[in-house]
């Protein structure tokens, strides 16, 4: 029996797979207007978006103390 329903679950997953390609072809011929249309704008939002979360790796830390030492800073040479 689970060989069976393991069987019925690989075909019902190609089956889903192959309706979702065969709706995004179409969906992207119909509105490919649409979408080309809307990407320079989609490009001017990317912009802040970036900005704002990536910003958390510059490496701002408020208070100075907890700054780690390079390696370079521990032992006077350059790697």
């Amino acid at each position: 029996m689970t060989e069976q329903h393991d069987q019925h679950g690989k075909r019902s997953h190609w089956v889903f797979v192959g309706f979702v390609l065969v709706a995004g072809f179409f969906l992207f011929t119909e509105h490919r207007a649409h979408v080309l249309g809307a990407l320079p704008y989609l490009l001017l939002l990317a912009c802040p978006l970036m900005h704002l979360f990536m910003h958390h790796g510059h490496g701002h830390h408020h208070g100075g103390a907890s700054r780690r030492p390079h390696r370079h800073d521990q032992d006077g040479e350059q790697p």
